[in-house]
């Protein structure tokens, strides 16, 4: 008979079977049925991997997809996750630390000539060490790293390592539970990104700075679908407030495109995620920001 611990452990994965595909499977089979699209991660959290098999799942990604992986890591921020998967939550000081780590874990694996151990195989058989095809990020050894957050320790770790610095646009409510955010302001968006210019120093015109925009609704009345969508959110902010803030595109497709190009002048962001019900509303906005530029 097994261990009470993983009777029970089999028990709850059988009521709560996972909701979401593995990640690196996904991203070869998407690379596969296209020819150009890039695929990444968005965010792995980094208490969930061992170093040594995701520099493996990594590296055998990029070669799968042809150079076209782009790797998101962060630390973390939704508990239920970490409770659903039986992993110990931690203080977010030591999740900033694990991610930091793992980072330059793989920076490492990645600079390195592949196992010691493996070594005279290797060269009996004329077999290369497992390494990504990119060698960009992680040091110039790795595909693209994406770090991004709004706290400042996360920033930091952002501006020292990534090649794509992302600023989330929302911030944790304190005295709440953990994933409970609120839309931050165009004000704070600016300290924000100053900030994460300071950690990145001399880097800060090198890397590409990334907003994960939370929605896009195509209205010819951008009030009255502000007023609603705050009533949805529960949001305090003020119309006018949630209008100039960079990370909600609200009005017609000429609008958010005029919106896209604020943005680039205001804070530099030339790197779009947005959260998947509002993928086909915002393509046209890419489109119209195209064509508008070329």
């Amino acid at each position: 008979m097994p261990p009470r611990g993983r009777a029970g452990l089999r028990h709850r994965l059988r009521r709560r079977p996972p909701r979401n595909p593995l990640p690196f499977p996904t991203l070869v089979a998407a690379a596969q049925a296209t020819e150009r699209l890039r695929v990444g991660t968005l965010v792995l959290n980094a208490p969930f991997w061992n170093p040594a098999l995701l520099a493996r799942e990594i590296a055998t990604t990029d070669l799968l997809t042809g150079g076209r992986l782009e790797v998101g890591l962060g630390a973390g921020h939704m508990k239920w996750e970490f409770d659903e998967a039986g992993i110990e939550w931690q203080s977010f000081d030591e999740r900033a630390d694990q991610l930091e780590a793992l980072i330059a874990e793989l920076t490492e694996l990645f600079g390195s000539d592949g196992y010691e151990q493996q070594a005279v195989l290797r060269e009996n058989f004329g077999l290369p060490a497992l390494r990504p095809v990119q060698r960009t990020g992680f040091g110039g050894f790795g595909p693209p790293l994406i770090v991004g957050g709004t706290g400042d320790r996360i920033l930091e770790i952002a501006g020292r390592t990534a090649d794509v610095i992302g600023v989330a646009g929302v911030l944790q409510i304190p005295g709440q539970p953990p994933g409970t955010f609120r839309i931050v302001t165009a004000a704070e968006t600016d300290e924000r990104v100053r900030y994460a210019r300071e950690q990145a120093g001399e880097r800060a015109g090198e890397v590409e700075w990334q907003a994960l925009a939370q929605a896009a609704v195509v209205t010819d009345d951008r009030r009255s679908a502000a007023e609603e969508f705050l009533a949805r959110s529960g949001s305090t902010m003020a119309v006018d407030e949630l209008l100039e803030m960079p990370f909600v595109f609200i009005g017609t497709i000429e609008q958010m495109a005029d919106q896209v190009l604020r943005n680039y002048e205001r804070y530099g962001f030339t790197y779009y995620a947005i959260h998947g019900p509002y993928k086909d509303a915002f393509a046209p906005v890419i489109e119209r920001v195209r064509a508008t530029s070329s």
